[in-house]
């Protein structure tokens, strides 16, 4: 692949040259590659199409889930969340024992591999948030219940500089996968200070439906926020907030 240099910058192909604009400035390709039409029909591309067929289904599934929690990713993700989600949904359509190549799907797939994956890469939950908590899924009673027992902030959070408050979030989702549908709660604490004083018990409680056979997703994750004149700021737009999913249930 080569740069393009000189004044004039091109977008565009001219003969077998592609000239596109990326993060690295402006690049130039040669045409190439297999016809679309082979790799649609030709027997010899078999497995190319199942492997492109499985990995749409997990770029599918995994753009649901993430619109499942858009409000909390709004403040809590990386650029490359898609990608990274997509790469690790591959491995729960891979791992569907039941249909044939090409035809692996999510539904039938082990969602529990899901289970420690952060939204935010910049900002992991287990290296932001070292106090004790846990993560319940009352499938029967529709509840994905986040607890954190009382803990003292200066000594349990590893907060950016400038952070003067921080709140706990919750979303716990059911999603239907097979059907392209969700159902979400989030829920929030208070914003509290970040001092030597223990919290409270802090308990959140997400509502979805009572008795669902679809997936359930709880995740946790932290905000952080500095008050200035008695108002809240976002800290750096939210590009240190955690979030990570704690607990997954799958019939």
């Amino acid at each position: 692949m080569a740069k393009q240099k000189g004044i004039l910058k091109l977008d565009g192909t001219i003969d077998d040259i592609t000239f596109f604009k990326s993060r690295d400035g402006y690049l130039a390709k040669a045409k190439g590659g297999v016809p679309a039409a082979r790799i649609a029909n030709d027997a010899s591309f078999q497995r190319t199409r199942e492997n492109g067929a499985e990995f749409g289904e997990a770029g599918k599934a995994g753009k649901l889930l993430r619109n499942s929690m858009r409000s909390l990713l709004q403040n809590a993700s990386d650029r490359l969340l898609p990608s990274r989600m997509t790469t690790k949904m591959l491995k729960v359509v891979q791992a569907d024992t039941t249909s044939v190549r090409g035809k692996r799907n999510v539904v039938h797939g082990d969602v529990n591999l899901l289970q420690g994956f952060d939204f935010n890469i910049n900002a992991l939950l287990n290296a932001t948030f070292h106090a004790p908590f846990t993560g319940t899924i009352d499938r029967a009673g529709g509840k994905l219940i986040a607890n954190l027992p009382p803990f003292i902030p200066m000594n349990m959070l590893i907060a950016p500089g400038g952070t003067t408050h921080f709140r706990i979030v919750t979303a716990g989702a059911e999603v239907d996968f097979a059907n392209g549908k969700y159902v979400v709660e989030t829920k929030q604490s208070d914003i509290l200070p970040l001092n030597s004083v223990p919290t409270a018990v802090i308990e959140l409680v997400n509502v979805v439906t009572a008795g669902s056979a679809n997936p359930l997703f709880l995740a946790l994750g932290v905000e952080f926020y500095q008050l200035v004149n008695g108002l809240m700021y976002p800290l750096k737009s939210g590009s240190f907030n955690s979030l990570s999913l704690i607990n997954v249930s799958h019939l």
